[in-house]
């Protein structure tokens, strides 16, 4: 199956291959740590590089978006604009978790979650869920890119966003693993895509 996007407004490739790279390098920040984690547990060194994929996500978002904006209307506008705040604070939790409060004991981190942190955090994750859920769903509408990891995006993101939460095991890291294939698939569509865009009204066609 195929489906076309007319590319007359899109900005040059390289816009694109850099949007594309990013996402390679957050889902690989990911995934990889993922595997590692599923047979030792969580690290220092895998919590620097879950702490460090939210920043690669960001370029991504942004290229995915404008790739297919001239097919995604109104809800891909509003996905990606609630999708890029939300990942601003689902990340900045992250990175303090994974940077932070991984170095503390479980009394001391008792004591620093107090006050309006949990809500906070809470609402965050919330706001990631949703914009994930609203782009995912732009994603799937528009048929520009695959529509697998399209889907993933709308369902396992939204799961991720709390599921994360849980105590490590088997099944966090699997979840890990699922969302880093997801923006590698992503990421790779893009990539496949960039050199096809031009400033004509002629229409690119990406296989699904």
């Amino acid at each position: 199956m195929s489906s076309s996007v007319t590319s007359s407004t899109a900005p040059s490739p390289s816009t694109f291959r850099a949007g594309a790279l990013c996402g390679l390098l957050s889902g690989l920040l990911i995934a990889l740590p993922a595997l590692v984690e599923a047979f030792t547990g969580e690290t220092s060194a895998t919590s620097v590089l879950f702490a460090l994929s939210p920043a690669f996500a960001l370029p991504l978002i942004t290229a995915l978006h404008r790739w297919q904006s001239p097919a995604g209307g109104r809800l891909g506008e509003v996905g990606h604009t609630v999708n890029l705040v939300g990942l601003g604070l689902f990340g900045s939790a992250a990175f303090a978790s994974n940077l932070v409060l991984f170095y503390f004991d479980d009394d001391v981190i008792e004591e620093t979650l107090t006050g309006p942190t949990i809500p906070v955090l809470i609402g965050s994750a919330a706001v990631f869920a949703v914009g994930c859920a609203l782009f995912g769903a732009a994603m799937v509408r528009a048929r520009v890119l695959p529509r697998v990891p399209s889907w993933g995006y709308a369902v396992v993101l939204p799961l991720f966003a709390f599921l994360t939460a849980l105590p490590d095991s088997l099944l966090t890291s699997a979840l890990h693993l699922l969302v880093g294939v997801i923006l590698l698939w992503l990421s790779a569509a893009l990539w496949r895509t960039a050199p096809d865009v031009e400033h004509t009204a002629a229409p690119t066609r990406v296989t699904v």
